[in-house]
């Protein structure tokens, strides 16, 4: 089965179980967000989060009378849009939103559900997409491969502060749960955008467990041999300009 979903593309990869903030500036996504807040209460406010592969997730600088097209920094004049999108995304839901000055937003959203993109409608102010959504499925040897990933994770936040010549606070907790540490992981690992989208896709999280323990001893590696890396937080889920 499909359904029709808002499409918001980011130059990032929202995971299920993992919170994004958003600053919403962009005519079409005000419209997006409007159109989210005109519906009842207890209905559910939801978009999907895609990662753009071809272009970028804002629009070129236009007038100001002429508001950027829903495909607008996407792909290429007269290419297939689906092709500039990666295929699976993440359903948001949206958590909280801020009304700020001259209509823009400032929300927070929860990833939920994985979807595959199937095909898109770019006719109204901003995308839609008709997707269909993927099971979560644990694949084999998940539990072990769990704590593998836990002991890797652990010793590239040490190399990772050691680079940055900071100092761990503790062990941060780690859930037991194989598929949200899974996506904990991948969302915390400072990674290309390609091959985080490549760990939101695996079929199973045994297979993205098994991709994280190959990419998480070869970080560790490169870590151990550099001297220092410029004190930025590369931990944390980026911030999206919309």
């Amino acid at each position: 089965m499909t359904d029709r979903l808002p499409l918001f593309p980011l130059n990032t990869v929202l995971y299920p179980g993992l919170v994004m903030p958003l600053h919403v500036f962009e005519e079409r996504y005000r419209h997006l967000v409007a159109d989210l807040l005109k519906q009842p209460e207890d209905a559910p406010r939801r978009f999907g989060v895609v990662a753009v592969k071809d272009g970028r997730e804002t629009a070129p600088v236009r007038e100001l009378d002429d508001p950027a097209g829903p495909l607008d920094g996407i792909g290429t004049p007269g290419g297939d849009p689906l092709d500039a999108l990666y295929p699976v995304g993440c359903v948001a839901d949206v958590a909280s939103v801020r009304e700020q000055p001259e209509g823009r937003y400032e929300l927070l959203v929860t990833g939920t559900t994985r979807f595959r993109l199937r095909a898109l409608d770019a006719t109204g102010p901003y995308l839609v997409g008709e997707v269909s959504v993927l099971p979560e499925e644990p694949g084999e040897g998940s539990g072990v491969l769990a704590a593998g990933v836990e002991r890797a994770f652990r010793t590239y936040q040490k190399r990772l502060a050691g680079a940055r010549e900071a100092t761990l606070n503790g062990e941060p907790e780690l859930p037991d749960d194989p598929q949200v540490l899974s996506y904990l992981v991948a969302a915390a690992t400072s990674l290309p955008t390609k091959v985080k989208q490549e760990l939101l896709a695996c079929p199973d999280n045994a297979q993205r467990l098994t991709r994280e323990l190959a990419l998480l001893r070869h970080e560790s590696a490169v870590l151990a041999k550099l001297p220092s890396l410029p004190a930025v937080d590369l931990t944390r889920q980026a911030f999206s300009p919309n």
